[in-house]
């Protein structure tokens, strides 16, 4: 088995404010994205490839405000969209909240963190229609939609239908155009260090650096307006 860094997950008030930011803190305008009914949430992406980390790209998302809270299927957004605390975090500014994993085997992935005795959540199957074809994925979603771990631990996704021979055909890294901004590292500190060490080593996850100490993801971005860090501090 198999992982590593597929995206980091910004979250913003609005997706207005999240592209403000990004143009104000990195120096480039986002791309499109997509939006998501089932959690009533929208997002924007660019690419943050670079040769360390040759699949990550930046999502920022934001709750969507055109849909009535009765209009939505009452299941908990995910990333702890909806938790009060996280929401005040990021009234003011978009902050940092956690990152996505991509797995080549996300059945066996959330398997091995049960036997760690930590449950990643069901395995939610998704799609999106772009102008070369459907984007297909499944993602582990927990009911309460926590992130866990303060975000530190991330959610584990598989690209392509679960027959596909080709599944990173349709990743998308292939339809996102090189944005000037790339991932440099990211470094997690979390109290339970050790744990989220044996919980990476299982799934396949390398390249992260891991310390114990406060909850903390910090992303190094090297961006037109220089190096830049970017934060959850604990949320």
């Amino acid at each position: 088995m198999k992982s590593q860094i597929d995206h980091i997950v910004v979250m913003a008030a609005s997706l207005d404010m999240g592209v403000q930011w990004c143009e104000d803190t990195l120096g480039i305008t986002p791309g499109p994205g997509g939006e998501h009914d089932k959690y009533g949430t929208h997002n924007r992406l660019f690419k943050i490839a670079s040769p360390s980390h040759p699949l990550a790209y930046l999502e920022i998302i934001a709750i969507r405000p055109s849909i009535p809270a009765n209009n939505r299927p009452q299941v908990a957004r995910w990333f702890d969209m909806d938790d009060k605390a996280l929401q005040k975090a990021v009234a003011s500014e978009p902050r940092l909240i956690t990152f996505v994993a991509s797995t080549d085997d996300v059945k066996g992935a959330r398997h091995a963190l049960r036997v760690q005795g930590i449950e990643r959540g069901q395995i939610v199957h998704a799609s999106r229609k772009l102008n070369k074809g459907t984007l297909n994925w499944q993602i582990t979603v927990r009911e309460d939609g926590e992130r866990l771990f303060n975000g530190t631990l991330p959610t584990l996704i598989q690209w392509g239908k679960p027959e596909a021979t080709d599944p990173m055909r349709l990743h998308p890294r292939n339809s996102l155009p090189r944005s000037g901004v790339t991932l440099q590292s990211l470094v997690i500190s979390h109290p339970s260090g050790p744990k989220l060490q044996a919980a990476y080593e299982a799934i396949g996850l390398e390249g992260i650096a891991i310390e114990t100490g406060p909850a903390n993801l910090i992303a190094t971005l090297k961006t037109p307006k220089g190096l830049v860090q970017l934060q959850s501090l604990g949320i």
